[in-house]
């Protein structure tokens, strides 16, 4: 493990920590995102989120590892519908985190992926998006560095379709429609609809009504953080079983009815057009038959 070490200095005071990572550290955002979850970033000693506001004097530390040493292999039946020597897209279960932390116990998706490949003395994991550990569904990881730029290029643009499935509680106030509500940091891991928050747009269509609950298509053209489960609370139909934006299900343990079911892209080296689909879950399934 290697340690990197910054003294704030007085023209960064006041600045936020993930400012300096990325600025006076020179670090990746895929790094920083990294780091984040195996506790690897600390100021002044203490582990410190990104948001934080830095002052001259404090002391930032980033603890690295050099490789896989550290990570266990996790060996599960993985769904990979798509494979080649840069990239692989995984069928991720919930719950289940997509990466490796100080705060999980070896039970994750960079942990099985590392399994699923062999253990290579190389591996170095690149989540191209992430889930969160109650999503399931396609998920994209670049085998390389290359890769995983390229495709970070493509992520954000037209080229790139992410889509949906989503059981919520209730409905939205129309049968479809676009939710355009800015999102930023609210307390913790929350986030919230604020004036001040980045730009979000996330499209959405009824599928089905039944019992009280909704299915809905939802495309992203955004990528905000906790982005449908926002902006679904916001229309007044939070997902179901989401604990964080509205109430948890018995039914869904550690997991809620979000699923990433298609995704669709040209790839960067190739030019082939991949498109993928991942059925909803049975467990998803049946919240609407109750």
């Amino acid at each position: 493990m290697r340690k990197l070490t910054h003294a704030v200095t007085g023209a960064e005071d006041g600045r936020r920590l993930a400012a300096i990572l990325t600025g006076a550290l020179k670090l990746s955002r895929h790094r920083v995102s990294s780091l984040k979850f195996s506790g690897g970033i600390l100021l002044d000693g203490q582990r410190a989120h990104t948001g934080a506001v830095v002052h001259a004097g404090q002391v930032v530390e980033i603890l690295l590892t050099d490789g896989p040493a550290d990570l266990a292999p996790y060996a599960i039946a993985l769904h990979i519908p798509y494979q080649d020597q840069d990239l692989l897209i995984v069928d991720k279960p919930a719950p289940l985190p997509a990466i490796h932390s100080a705060r999980q116990d070896g039970r994750t998706l960079e942990n099985a992926v590392y399994a699923a490949l062999g253990c290579p003395a190389d591996f170095c994991y690149r989540p191209v998006s992430r889930l969160d550990k109650g999503t399931s569904g396609l998920m994209p990881v670049a085998l390389n560095a290359p890769m995983h730029a390229w495709m970070q290029r493509l992520l954000h643009t037209p080229d790139y379709a992410r889509e949906y499935l989503a059981v919520v509680e209730g409905a939205p106030p129309e049968p479809a429609g676009v939710c355009e509500a800015p999102i930023g940091q609210g307390e913790g891991v929350r986030r919230v609809v604020t004036p001040a928050g980045k730009p979000c747009r996330t499209h959405y269509r009824v599928l089905q009504q039944t019992n009280g609950r909704s299915l809905l298509w939802l495309r992203l053209d955004t990528g905000r953080t906790h982005q449908i489960r926002v902006h679904m609370a916001y229309l007044g139909c939070p997902v179901a079983g989401d604990g964080l934006y509205g109430a948890p299900l018995p039914q869904l343990p550690g997991r809620f009815a979000l699923h990433s079911a298609r995704l669709a892209f040209t790839h960067p080296l190739t030019g082939e057009r991949i498109a993928l689909e991942s059925p909803l879950p049975e467990a998803l399934r049946n919240l609407l038959e109750m």
